[in-house]
């Protein structure tokens, strides 16, 4: 017989301590898989509710800028008809005058009102992140 290769009989508690570490191995593998594909869930949540956040914020941007678009479509027009009223070189400048500060003011206006719109939307973007973030930090911490 060859002694060589042997069986050899596994020392008295070696089985046992053994089996415990695979078990406790497999349970934090286990836990760890759980908490990384929680993490996966609130970040995809996380992105869609972004997503649909930004969406609606350029929607309300988009409409407001045709809106505008509009109006100020209806002022070139009305302004047009009033050219052919014209008499005069002084009536043409006193309308073309009046026309181009009601416009200025009106596009200022405008303008104010676009870019609170686009810092609304960017708020309102940011805003699941910064939370996300935050839950984030107070998980690991």
């Amino acid at each position: 017989m060859n002694t060589k290769y042997a069986a050899t009989k596994p020392l008295p508690g070696v089985s046992q301590a053994i089996g415990d570490m695979a078990d406790k191995g497999n349970t934090q593998a286990n836990e760890a898989f759980e908490k990384a594909s929680s993490g996966a869930m609130e970040g995809a949540d996380l992105l869609k509710t972004c997503c649909a956040t930004a969406v609606k914020g350029v929607q309300e941007y988009n409409n407001k800028f045709m809106e505008f678009a509009h109006a100020n479509s209806n002022s070139a027009f009305d302004f047009i008809q009033k050219l052919y009223e014209v008499r005069s070189p002084s009536a043409f400048v006193e309308l073309s005058t009046e026309h181009s500060r009601k416009q200025f003011e009106t596009l200022t206006e405008q303008s104010k009102e676009l870019a609170a719109l686009a810092q609304k939307a960017a708020s309102a973007t940011a805003a699941p992140v910064k939370t996300g973030f935050e839950k984030a930090l107070h998980r690991t911490s």
